[in-house]
């Protein structure tokens, strides 16, 4: 059998890493297409015919779970996600696959390894597990997990958990992690909406702190609150009107 396999991946830094991944963990695997979008998958879904499908389930317009119903009983599904509650139901169902964001060699071998198993046998009908996936995907709101940002001439992939803090900056915000910082365009009032407020605390009107780089919290010699970092050696100010959110701590 020809192995021929399609990635759908909205993010062209994610989407370049699966290509290169795979080629490595799977080298007799032909990448017939690598689509930007649920639409441009179908599309090659229907042209490419291929065995194999890496599908990002969160994507705009048609998601991954509407191209794998496209594709139930013509092809082995490998779900790429940021979300363990995806990536729960898909692995107990055991007809699909799938690999968490961001992306490992050693987690993309095991997914490879279980299809591999899985490829002298027909492809599952996938419609009960499918309408699973949307139903939780209905009820479950978003948040960035990952951000494309920019140091000097470079584009680097970030996840969230890296991120110790944001600070806004004229028309530009500061994104700084532990050893390292850049910039994305995206202002900090809108990146606020995009992350999760459990993990992501405003503190100042142009600071988001992560929580979990938080080492400590103490008050000045004027009471005002200040946080020092795991990571990193700078003091954040804690405006008064964020002050309660450190009470208990």
């Amino acid at each position: 059998m020809k192995l021929r396999a399609l990635i759908a991946e909205d993010e062209p830094v994610l989407r370049r890493e699966m290509q290169k991944l795979l080629g490595s963990v799977w080298p007799e695997l032909e990448i017939v297409a690598a689509a930007e979008d649920g639409l441009a998958a179908i599309r090659a879904l229907e042209r490419e015919r291929p065995n194999v499908l890496f599908l990002d389930i969160q994507m705009p317009g048609l998601s991954g779970i509407d191209v794998a119903r496209a594709a139930s009983g013509q092809a082995h599904v490998v779900f790429v996600t940021a979300y363990d509650q995806y990536a729960v139901a898909a692995f107990e169902e055991g007809a699909v696959d799938y690999v968490m964001k961001p992306i490992s060699a050693a987690r993309l071998v095991t997914a490879c390894q279980r299809v591999k198993k899985r490829l002298d046998s027909a492809p599952a009908n996938l419609d009960g597990l499918l309408t699973q996936l949307a139903e939780r995907a209905s009820k479950m709101k978003s948040y960035l997990r990952w951000i494309n940002v920019s140091r000097g001439t470079d584009v680097v992939l970030v996840t969230v958990d890296e991120i110790c803090y944001f600070q806004a900056d004229t028309k530009y915000t500061n994104v700084m992690t532990a050893h390292a910082h850049g910039l994305i365009r995206t202002p900090l009032r809108e990146l606020r909406d995009e992350l999760d407020p459990s993990m992501f605390w405003q503190i100042h009107r142009a600071t988001l702190v992560n929580v979990n780089a938080i080492a400590s919290v103490a008050n000045d010699m004027r009471g005002h609150v200040t946080l020092k970092l795991k990571q990193r050696k700078e003091t954040l100010a804690v405006s008064q009107p964020y002050a309660h959110l450190f009470r208990q701590m």
